[in-house]
């Protein structure tokens, strides 16, 4: 069993918030719900849980609107919860910073795997070694990322991104192998996710797009990281 984490639901839908709390005990995990934006801001600055699942369709504040503030400041995993299930959603929420989404109406297990699969990013096992390339590094056991000596804020699918491309430098990787290793076998291999996450990180790696230092796009093949 996974080890249990502290979870912040955000989400108006009290019946269903109602039976994940019961349904996340069966994993020993300890889900807290707040029913409005406003609410649930306070109770995560309050008790910082370890993982926040966001509702895109809130009275008052939107969801997207509530994500955006929080990436701002944190680097808690996020995981979105879409109405719609519409790709624009998903897009939108990737750019603001969520590390993953899940289309409504969803199965609760299959909620739990997302986020244990998220929060194994933020803790990965193991002694890994530091990787190294220019004034790029990369910390796994400690979940640090910086660049020429300047803390890199990423989230936990942008440094679990990093890592993958970092540990196998000079070979293209495909867009279906990097979904497939961030989120297991089930990954919809045609999800435009892995394009937004390049771009964040390219953003905050200060590459130019036009001639990336470190991350290149082979056409119709994938990425690579070039060192």
């Amino acid at each position: 069993m996974a080890r249990a984490h502290r979870l912040l639901m955000i989400d108006d839908d009290t019946e269903l918030t109602a039976l994940l709390q019961e349904y996340f005990r069966r994993f020993g995990h300890h889900l807290r719900v707040a029913a409005h934006a406003a609410e649930g801001l306070r109770m995560f600055r309050q008790e910082r849980p370890d993982l926040l699942i966001l509702d895109v369709m809130l009275p008052g504040k939107d969801g997207m609107t509530l994500c955006r503030e929080i990436r701002a400041r944190d680097a808690v995993p996020i995981i979105m919860l879409t109405a719609r299930g519409e790709v624009t959603d998903r897009i939108v929420g990737l750019e603001l910073g969520a590390d993953d989404y899940i289309p409504k109406p969803f199965e609760p297990r299959e909620l739990v795997a997302r986020i244990e699969t998220v929060l194994r990013r933020v803790s990965p096992g193991g002694d890994a070694e530091t990787l190294t390339h220019g004034d790029l590094s990369l910390e796994p056991n400690s979940f640090r990322a910086a660049l020429a000596g300047e803390d890199l804020e990423l989230t936990s699918t942008e440094f679990a991104l990093l890592r993958m491309l970092m540990e196998r430098p000079g070979r293209v990787m495909s867009r279906e192998i990097l979904l497939q290793e961030l989120r297991g076998a089930d990954a919809e291999i045609f999800d435009r996710s892995i394009d937004m996450l390049i771009s964040r990180l390219r953003h905050k790696l200060g590459e130019d797009s036009r001639s990336p230092r470190y991350i290149k796009t082979i056409r119709g093949a994938g990425y690579l990281f070039a060192g």
